[in-house]
């Protein structure tokens, strides 16, 4: 992998801050934001969009990425802020608290401009084109992957362990089937029309 971006940046910065996110899609769950400083030239060819790796590559990238960084960062997004602000602005919130954490001399974002930032790229498909957006995809999808398999634990009957979360068929039936829970985005499509759904029959 190449690294385009940080090489013509580190020539007049210092620290660069990647970040990227994980969960727009999904029906449930919070949306994981995350965040990567590296050492000035560094180099990893492993690291790549989360994407384009196996669970277990990202498994053992997401040690090596924080043992790695200057600094890194992950925050997750709850299903009621989601609902508050809509999807776009709670991850573009997300991305704004980390920069502010952060303090890197420039920001890269996938993507995703941010209102607080100054200094900040937003670069599309910056996961595949920036070492710490890509890093910061992978600690984002490996962290929410582990909160969707524990919470998986609890819920078994939605099968969130198999489809993260996102509107799969199976998913869909089985919220029909055993209703919408509390981790649910309410304001989410599917999630909504059966809320309204439940809510006209209550009313006969």
């Amino acid at each position: 992998m190449i690294h385009p971006l940080e090489e013509e940046l580190w020539t007049r910065f210092d620290t660069i801050l990647g970040m990227d996110e994980a969960g727009r899609g999904p029906l449930c769950g919070p949306a994981v934001v995350a965040g990567v400083v590296f050492p000035k030239g560094y180099e990893n060819e492993i690291i790549n969009d989360s994407k384009k790796l196996s669970e277990k590559k990202r498994e053992a990238l997401f040690d090596q990425i924080r043992h790695d960084a200057l600094g890194y960062w992950i925050v997750m997004v709850d299903e009621e802020t989601i609902d508050t602000l809509n999807i776009y602005r709670a991850v573009q919130q997300g991305m704004e608290q980390i920069a502010q954490k952060a303090k890197a001399d420039f920001v890269l974002t996938d993507a995703m401009p941010l209102r607080t930032c100054d200094n900040f790229e937003s670069v599309v498909k910056g996961d595949t084109k920036s070492v710490a957006i890509a890093a910061a995809s992978i600690l984002a999808k490996v962290t929410r992957d582990r909160y969707m398999k524990a919470l998986d634990e609890e819920y078994p009957m939605y099968g969130l362990a198999g489809h993260k979360g996102y509107p799969t068929k199976k998913h869909l039936a089985a919220i029909e089937e055993y209703g919408v829970a509390p981790f649910y985005r309410k304001s989410f499509g599917p999630v909504a029309r059966l809320l309204e759904e439940d809510r006209r029959l209550t009313l006969f």
